[in-house]
């Protein structure tokens, strides 16, 4: 059977479907003979963007203890390295050798602390008006943030872990907004891509999870 007749049939991807779906998979930042390239944003247009970040850092209870007392050794570990978070996302294009330098209109690093589990969460948030979006520049924050808390304790406790590096939510420019799903909800849509029928009736009942009743 020859490809041109697949072309015939009812949903059937003819070669121009498959070469642009493989269009779309190609890393935007390697051209076509693999070399590196900067994109090239001329054409988009500037549009307000923003995006969250997050990272774990794990440790010993005691250790957590001597952080949120203030008590560690160099000093002020939360404000300093909410500092470094912010000061990493202004340099993100010294870091990262193909990221666009973006005029940052906003940066925000808060680390919370969670006594039960023995870990500091670091949620980072980055803005501006650009033709490109801020994913590194909050990415940069949250992972630099949470360095220099490892830095400042790891005198304290070597078994500092850094975790859960991740990208929670953007928006802005051509692909919108886009917010990662609860494990529930990604479950549900991977069940739905499996099995369409049984898919959906998972993903109305995820649906419903989060809907708060009335009465």
């Amino acid at each position: 059977m020859t490809s041109k007749s697949r072309e015939s049939w009812p949903g059937g991807k003819g070669p121009s479907e498959s070469s642009s779906r493989k269009e779309r998979r190609r890393l935007s930042h390697v051209d076509r003979t693999g070399r590196p390239r900067m994109v090239d944003v001329s054409d988009k247009p500037t549009s307000p963007r923003r995006a969250v970040a997050e990272a774990t850092v794990k440790m010993d209870q005691e250790t957590l203890t001597l952080v949120i007392d203030g008590q560690g050794a160099k000093g002020d570990v939360l404000s300093v390295a909410e500092l470094a978070g912010i000061m990493a996302a202004k340099r993100t294009a010294e870091l990262i050798p193909l990221c666009h330098p973006l005029p940052l209109t906003d940066v925000s690093v808060e680390i919370t602390p969670d006594r039960k589990v023995g870990t500091l969460v670091i949620t980072a948030a980055a803005a501006t008006t650009a033709q490109t979006g801020v994913e590194m520049e909050a990415m940069t924050a949250a992972s630099v943030a949470a360095l220099t808390v490892y830095d400042m304790v790891k005198s304290a406790d070597r078994f500092v872990t850094v975790t859960n590096v991740r990208l929670l939510e953007k928006s802005g420019g051509k692909s919108g907004h886009w917010k990662r799903p609860a494990p529930g909800e990604r479950k549900a849509e991977a069940d739905a891509k499996a099995s369409p029928g049984k898919g959906r009736g998972a993903a109305r009942l995820a649906r419903r999870a989060r809907v708060p009743r009335k009465g």
